[in-house]
């Protein structure tokens, strides 16, 4: 196994976590954001008021996103396994 082959499976499950990870990390900044504005605005500093709607938006985006993501796990896994004999060879 050379030292290039070893980079390019980290730097692919690297970027495969990101694009996994990257939908609901937006929708929980940017959910976030608005809630916190409102809670500066209103001056209202209750803890479930940012849990409870981040928590719903992330369920929903998850939902969403669920068959894209799987696609890609699926792709990856397959090339993976496909370039496992010249890997080993």
């Amino acid at each position: 196994m050379s030292h290039q082959l070893v980079v390019d499976l980290a730097r692919n499950a690297i970027l495969l976590a990101l694009l996994i990870a990257a939908p609901m990390l937006v929708v929980a900044l940017g959910l976030g954001l608005i809630i916190s504005v409102v809670q500066a605005v209103t001056q209202i500093q209750e803890q479930t008021l940012s849990f409870v709607p981040k928590l719903v938006g992330v369920a929903a985006t998850f939902l969403i996103a669920l068959p894209w993501t799987l696609q890609l796990l699926i792709k990856y896994t397959t090339e993976l396994f496909r370039s496992l004999p010249s890997m080993a060879g």
